[in-house]
């Protein structure tokens, strides 16, 4: 696999990760797990999230075998409500494409990510990494670490 700017960045950090190539389709948390050989709980999804009015957008990023709560989210950004984008809403906001929204790519991009607790129960997690067909793993402290994320009880 070629490198692209998340695996770039992680190098440049000196972050051990590893990358597992997938079908470069949009897969679902649960169809990630099962190719990956891997439990649905270590398979963490990132949806984006609107704020009512304007303010930065939300990267919620949970496991794949659950949704977000969107009330639950609302608190822990402090906000009264909260909406999920649209597909097209999320490629526009994000520049990727829906499959490939990862949270190491949208560092530094505007995003307020906040991760479901859980990731602190598992050592390693898996991520997009950034683009249709590509899955990285990487410590979950280093996950958090790296985007400066908020970890809330989101589901």
């Amino acid at each position: 696999m070629a490198a692209n700017n998340v695996t770039r960045f992680l190098d440049n950090r000196k972050v051990p990760y590893s990358v597992f190539e997938l079908p470069q389709e949009k897969l679902g948390g649960e169809e990630t797990a099962r190719l990956l050989n891997a439990p649905p709980e270590i398979i963490f999804k990132s949806i984006v999230i609107l704020r009512k009015g304007s303010g930065k957008p939300i990267l919620a990023v949970v496991p794949g075998n659950q949704e977000v709560n969107l009330k639950k989210l609302a608190k822990a950004v402090g906000e009264k409500k909260v909406t999920p984008s649209t597909q097209k809403e999320a490629e526009n906001i994000t520049k990727l494409q829906v499959g490939g929204i990862s949270p190491l790519a949208l560092i530094n991009r505007g995003f307020e990510i906040v991760i479901h607790r859980s990731v602190q129960d598992f050592e390693l997690v898996h991520v997009s990494g950034g683009e249709l067909g590509v899955n990285i793993r990487l410590a979950s402290s280093d996950l958090i670490d790296l985007t400066r994320a908020k970890v809330a009880d989101i589901s």
